[in-house]
């Protein structure tokens, strides 16, 4: 039986767990979406509280639900109209039934979008960093590192962010808490002149990956966005293939918005990646199925929680069964 259906008594966000250590790797990501899963675990039991057969109203009921957790109109209705045929094939014939062809069809619209980050042969692998100011861009950064290196890649920074010193200072403290280098240069430089630079270093003295940050852009900034173009064509200037992932970092926390962002980077750059942060302090997790289903980006990765290892290979089963799970007794 799903977790929700157990329980339909509105409880408020379970706190943090008080003992870490004793926690599973599921349990650790689940508590991670506390916020999302509270909202969507509940929302769903109130829909299917009482229910003893599928009808019209409780149809409605989970329609507006979806739509109410930041599902999107677009995915919502693709779910509808699935549910709905089953309902004609006589697939479905009871609440339960409903509540687990749900759950199939989430995972359905978030398994296309699981696609793991492969680095390929070519030494430096460059990723590109992108994304507007505070989403998360260059902490996702020291975690990449982090991440890569415990998988034995030799990894090295750019510091291509340089209209904030606060920026190029950030980097370097993460560089310093893995022992990874930063090429960085004074606030200002030419971001472009800064990656080629790291480029170059990365090349001579055979690292494995280079990860590049940028300053932070609104989409709607043109003259900023053109600067993105101008720091690709000099990379391909050293390699025509790079960079080889453009990975953009969308804040989970601003709902819907967060495909508009994607939209704009992507018409502009060819977006390859995408990762998504801050999941585990928004109710607004369910933008992901929309941004999944709409942008045909793969997601590589989430942030859910401020830890160097909270930064998680993207898992839509995964994810899924966070959000059908709950706490409450």
């Amino acid at each position: 039986m799903l977790d929700f259906l157990k329980w339909g008594k509105k409880t408020e966000i379970p706190p943090e767990p008080k003992v870490p250590e004793a926690k599973s790797m599921f349990t650790r990501f689940k508590d991670g979406l506390r916020r999302t899963r509270a909202v969507f675990s509940e929302g769903l039991a109130q829909v299917f509280l009482g229910k003893k057969e599928i009808d019209s109203v409780l149809l409605a009921e989970l329609e507006t639900f979806l739509l109410s957790a930041d599902i999107g109109v677009s995915s919502t209705e693709q779910i509808m109209q699935d549910l709905t045929k089953r309902l004609d094939r006589r697939e479905l014939s009871d609440p339960a039934g409903l509540a687990l062809a749900l759950k199939q069809d989430l995972n359905q619209l978030l398994s296309s979008a699981e696609v793991p980050l492969v680095l390929s042969d070519k030494k430096p692998f460059v990723i590109l960093m992108v994304g507007i100011n505070g989403a998360g861009k260059t902490t996702t950064i020291g975690k990449l590192a982090k991440k890569l290196e415990a998988e034995g890649k030799k990894v090295i920074l750019a510091a291509g962010d340089t209209f904030r010193a606060a920026a190029i200072e950030q980097l370097k403290v993460w560089g310093e808490r893995n022992h990874t280098p930063v090429i960085a240069q004074h606030m200002g430089a030419d971001s472009a002149s800064v990656i080629f630079d790291a480029f170059q270093t990365a090349k001579a003295k055979g690292f494995d990956v280079l990860i590049a940050d940028t300053a932070g852009r609104l989409h709607t900034q043109e003259s900023l966005m053109e600067e993105l173009k101008k720091v690709v064509r000099v990379i391909r200037k050293l390699d025509e293939e790079a960079p080889h992932e453009i990975m953009l970092v969308l804040d989970a926390g601003i709902g819907q918005n967060a495909l508009v962002q994607a939209q704009k980077f992507n018409e502009a750059l060819g977006v390859t990646g995408i990762t998504l942060t801050k999941l585990d302090g928004t109710a607004k997790g369910g933008m992901i199925f929309n941004i999944a289903k709409t942008l045909k980006i793969p997601i590589r990765f989430i942030g859910v929680g401020e830890g160097i290892d909270d930064l998680r290979s993207f898992e839509a089963a995964t994810l899924v069964d966070a959000l059908f799970s709950s706490d409450a007794m």
